[in-house]
């Protein structure tokens, strides 16, 4: 089977400027395009760029409301631009955004864009992490379908393309519910990371670069999946829009990490450019998906390396609408509305 490219970008958003952070996004998929990849990873609410205020201050009504102005609508000119781009240069997108809603609530959102420009999958992160969920909503049950069959035409044919937000890399049944899901490639998405300070480091290891990587690579190990781990870069611009400086992310320029791991959970690229988390572009690798198979025959934990006999996971995978018919027990077959 042919080794297919792909391109993990690790470049700074244009913050809170939805039509530049849309141009930017199309010249970059053109760009992994022109160099041979089929699929294209952008990070966690890259459009229009992580809101890192949130771990300085609980607060702050001007950013807030600029950033849901900012905010991308699945129903948009803005989609539609994204869309045709991946349709034009036969890439699939993956994409990480920050959806507003039309009643403009904001949720953290993922996209994946078939190469022939179709809106193949639309989730939102099942649950917020702390801080973010002083301005973003929880997903739903249809969210919990995070996989979708992409056709990439000869010589690769079918795939399966999956994606998680950040810290559902540590929901060890959100993680499996995924795994079930047959991913072959799974998209990683993080915000700017920043890195360890060693014993004293002010916030927790597992939000540093270092601890974020370590999940993505045990979800390649757990899932048998090539990992496309996304990554942000938060350069002076955006500390200085976002206010960051005194709080617990972004506080100096860098948090750009962005690689590629195996499916036995080996990290195979080098750091972008001269190893600076400032450092802004894209990460290519030609992925030999022989080696999923090759990996699956030692550790497959949905087949031969499972026991549903003994553990099996439950999942309600309904939308839960604010408007549900109500049968009224005083009148068999009347309905009624209840928000």
């Amino acid at each position: 089977m042919a080794s297919i490219r792909v391109a993990v970008i690790q470049a700074e958003p244009v913050w809170l400027d939805l039509a530049g952070a849309v141009r930017k996004a199309i010249g970059l998929i053109e760009e992994a395009a022109n160099s041979g990849a089929k699929i294209v990873a952008f990070a966690e609410a890259w459009l229009p760029g992580y809101p890192a205020w949130i771990w300085a201050r609980s607060v702050d009504f001007e950013l807030q409301t600029r950033f849901i102005y900012n905010s991308l609508a699945i129903e948009s000119d803005e989609m539609e631009q994204i869309k045709a781009a991946a349709k034009k240069h036969n890439i699939a997108v993956v994409l990480g955004f920050s959806e507003r809603s039309p009643s403009n609530s904001v949720y953290i959102a993922q996209a994946i864009i078939s190469p022939q420009g179709e809106l193949a999958l639309h989730r939102r992160k099942v649950k917020p992490t702390h801080m973010e969920r002083t301005i973003f909503g929880d997903g739903s049950g249809g969210d919990l379908t995070n996989v979708a069959e992409l056709d990439f035409g000869a010589p690769w044919g079918k795939i399966k393309v999956g994606v998680l937000a950040c810290w559902e890399h540590t929901q060890p049944l959100l993680k499996y519910h995924s795994i079930t899901q047959g991913e072959v490639i799974h998209i990683s998405m993080w915000p700017a990371l920043d890195k360890s300070t060693g014993v004293d480091h002010p916030g927790l290891w597992s939000m540093t670069a270092e601890g974020c990587q370590n999940l993505s690579q045990t979800y390649a190990i757990e899932s048998g999946a090539y990992v496309l781990h996304s990554t942000t870069v938060c350069g002076e611009n955006g500390i200085n829009t976002l206010s960051t400086q005194n709080g617990l992310s972004s506080r100096q320029p860098g948090g750009g990490h962005s690689c590629i791991l195996g499916p036995d959970g080996r990290r195979l690229t080098p750091p972008l450019g001269t190893g600076s988390p400032d450092s802004e572009g894209i990460v290519y690798g030609d992925l030999d998906l022989t080696k999923v198979v090759a990996n699956r025959g030692f550790l497959d934990i949905i087949g031969h390396y499972s026991r549903p006999d003994l553990l099996w996971l439950g999942v309600d995978r309904q939308q839960k609408e604010l408007v549900v018919p109500r049968v009224d027990a005083k009148q068999p077959g009347a309905e009624e509305e209840t928000v």
